[in-house]
């Protein structure tokens, strides 16, 4: 058996790449090093892919700690003939400090990296070893790639604070038979070393494997084999074709490991989604993974997390009839598809995978994408008028367009930038932003007029955060002087009616119902009383006691508590008003909605034809039951209740919670 060893490679008289060209190749990206990692091997999985094949693309990411079972044994074979110098080669300080921490990137399912193990011999297609291995700057092979000129594959080094990864793999051979191979690569600086015949330059670019020959090759077969089983790796199974990209000791960005999981199972759905979701008959084209110390951490599924659901409602779209076509039309050509969806939603609450994409507080972007179907980027566009509205776009371009998006990406893939382009292509690109902006501006511009007539009733509980919206924008409308959602302050909806609601002017004054002079005040069932009177803001009537004199009897009213505000239920937003019903004694509630436009003054309880209006989906207990009824009869106490309102878009919706007492026996 070949006991593997490292090879340093010097300059050679032609000359070569140093090492630090080749870990620049990547520029100096926005995005962070775990977010480029997860983006450029994913996107080298999808290349590598199996054609035709029905199962998905399995990528996995896995983090451990190497045990005491392993750990000798890997600083005795991964130090076997490495350079002298912690300067020129970090992996000996690495291994010296105590425990060993790595982090693999695998794919399965993929075609490994097969093809001839010498640059020289890679003639033919077959050359996906030599790409990764030991070529820098080679043009993609795969028809619709993701990749462009193979630079991603840096990212690994980088990711590595000894610039060192171990790179596991299987394919199919000539023959038709499988072959495991395992190498290991180290990218970090070039330097001069002191040797007998004299100072020799080497390139800082480092190869572990076989060196018996006149270049390192891999461990192949049963070599490998039983190297990667005494260094822990997993094995593959008897058909399993795929690579194992194994980084040593990985740089977090200060993140504890299962912190560092959770970030990249989250990156992975923002970044990946669109090879995670199924359309018609059609499955994922990828499953996904991620554990840390052999424990799983989910990757969120984009159909049931803000605001992704809505960039996947977007590209449902965008495949579907209500898509649109983007040309430019001089010169003609046909750029790709688009759609566009809006919603009335919850503010965002950002995470630390959102802030790296800029998408904090409000979504307004569209996901641009090329055929691959890999996020390219998410593109800010015009923002909504209130917080609590937002649109998402998907924009694919179209196949024969596809090479003149890709010359547009930087080596990470992240941007399409038409000034690196000549004429007609960066025409084309910067059409494709100009064709998208025109569609988000007739997004943003819908309106409406409120019907002449529309009735003069006061209006229900509304939040003033939202009316100041122009015409056309989703939110509620009115206005009140309203505490914070969930605050604990309230107010009564109106201190001397029957049937209670909150009635209120726009500015937010309370607007008091007077009985005319010498009338009584409505009894609790709505019918005058001439005996009725009030005490300190308070509603009573008359009713007899047990010694048959008459008895105050307060009638029901509604306290709502703090400002309406949208909540997910389910896949729907709805609009909250949360109440109580301080008098004790069963009280039927109901509600009445309306709708305005902002700018109209205009009030509206019966839709135009076609048009759409607010829905009460129910009463929502302390206990969070949902009563789906339009009006429920609710025992007066001190808990909160929540009325449960799906707005209609382009509107302001308006919410009002009467409240009447009901007779017992």
């Amino acid at each position: 058996m070949t006991e593997p060893r490292w090879f340093s490679q010097p300059y050679p008289p032609e000359g070569a790449s140093a090492a630090e060209g080749i870990r620049n190749q990547l520029g100096r990206p926005e995005l962070d090093l775990l977010t480029i990692l997860v983006r450029e091997s994913a996107q080298n999985s999808w290349d590598a892919r199996l054609v035709p094949s029905s199962n998905p693309v399995d990528y996995r990411i896995d983090m451990w700690t190497v045990g005491p079972a392993h750990a000798g044994m890997w600083r005795e074979i991964l130090l076997d003939g490495a350079p002298t110098g912690a300067d020129n080669f970090p992996l000996r300080e690495t291994f010296r400090r105590g425990s060993i921490r790595v982090l693999s990137v695998s794919d399965r399912g993929t075609r490994g990296l097969g093809g001839p193990t010498r640059a020289d011999d890679a003639v033919g297609p077959d050359r996906d070893f030599v790409s990764f291995i030991r070529n820098i700057g080679e043009p993609r092979d795969t028809a619709l790639g993701g990749g462009t000129y193979g630079f991603g594959k840096g990212i690994f080094y980088l990711l590595s604070k000894s610039g060192t990864v171990l790179v596991h793999s299987r394919c199919r051979t000539a023959q038709g038979g499988h072959e495991t191979r395992l190498i290991g690569c180290t990218l970090w600086k070039s330097y001069v070393a002191a040797e007998p015949a004299g100072n020799r330059r080497y390139t800082g670019r480092h190869w572990w494997g076989n060196t018996s020959g006149d270049v390192v090759e891999p461990l192949v077969g049963r070599e490998a084999e039983a190297t990667a089983q005494r260094l822990g790796l997993k094995p593959f199974g008897p058909d399993e074709t795929g690579t194992t990209v194994v980084v040593i000791d990985p740089n977090l960005d200060e993140l504890e490991p299962s912190e560092a999981a959770n970030y990249l199972a989250e990156t992975i759905t923002w970044h990946l989604w669109p090879k995670m979701i199924s359309t018609g008959e059609k499955p994922p084209a990828m499953s996904f993974s991620v554990k840390c110390d052999g424990v799983p951490h989910s990757v969120p599924d984009p159909r049931e997390v803000r605001p992704l659901n809505m960039f996947v409602a977007a590209y449902e779209t965008m495949i579907g009839p209500d898509g649109s076509d983007l040309h430019c039309l001089r010169p003609k050509r046909y750029l790709g598809r688009l759609g566009l969806v809006k919603r009335i939603m919850p503010p965002l609450e950002p995470t630390r995978a959102s802030r790296m994409l800029d998408i904090e507080d409000l979504v307004h972007h569209v996901c641009l994408m090329r055929p691959a179907e890999l996020v390219v980027t998410y593109q800010p566009g015009p923002k909504p008028p209130s917080v609590n509205q937002g649109y998402a776009g998907v924009f694919r371009a179209d196949e024969d367009m596809d090479e003149i998006y890709a010359k547009a990406e930087p080596p990470t893939h992240d941007a399409w930038h038409p000034q690196s382009l000549d004429r007609p292509e960066s025409t084309f690109v910067q059409t494709t932003f100009t064709r998208i902006a025109e569609a988000q501006a007739q997004l943003l511009s819908l309106g409406g007029i409120a019907r002449p007539g529309a009735s003069n009733v006061a209006l229900g509980a509304a939040s003033s955060l939202f009316s100041g919206l122009v015409g056309g924008a989703w939110g509620i409308g009115g206005a009140t002087s309203y505490s914070k959602p969930g605050s604990t302050v309230t107010r009564s909806s109106k201190p001397d009616d029957s049937e209670e609601s909150a009635t209120r002017s726009s500015p937010g004054r309370p607007v008091p119902k007077t009985a005319p002079s010498g009338a009584g005040l409505p009894t609790a069932d709505g019918s005058a009383g001439p005996g009725g009177f009030g005490v300190d803001g308070q509603s009573f009537t008359e009713a007899p006691g047990s010694d048959g004199t008459s008895m105050p009897r307060r009638r029901p009213r509604v306290q709502y508590v703090g400002d309406p505000y949208y909540d997910d239920r389910g896949d729907t937003s709805v609009l909250v008003q949360e109440f109580r019903l301080p008098v004790p004694g069963p009280q039927r509630v109901h509600i009445d909605l309306a709708v305005t436009l902002p700018g109209t003054g205009g009030r509206e309880t019966d839709p135009p034809i076609g048009a759409s209006m607010p829905v009460l989906l129910g009463w929502e207990d302390d206990d969070g039951r949902l009563h789906a009824s339009e009006t429920y009869v609710i025992e007066g106490s001190e808990s909160v209740w929540r009325a449960l309102v799906r707005p209609a878009p382009d509107t302001m919706t308006e919410i009002g919670i009467k409240v009447e007492a009901v007779k017992t026996p």
